[in-house]
């Protein structure tokens, strides 16, 4: 987003920016929320298991 911003938080209070672009964090996982900077990142995603055929039987 284009700054400055003002957001409206879940619990009311109200978050301001006045740098010239910003990005929201939608994870949650940002140290600085509601703000995004980049902890999803450090994140591996996850893998869709093997398909039943290649699996090993137990």
């Amino acid at each position: 987003m284009e700054g400055p911003v003002e957001v409206v938080q879940e619990d009311g209070t109200i978050a301001r920016s006045d740098r010239p672009v910003v990005a929201l964090c939608t994870c949650r996982r940002s140290l600085i929320f509601p703000w995004c900077d980049t902890s999803h990142r450090g994140r591996k995603k996850r893998t869709a298991p093997p398909p039943a055929s290649e699996r090993h039987a137990e």
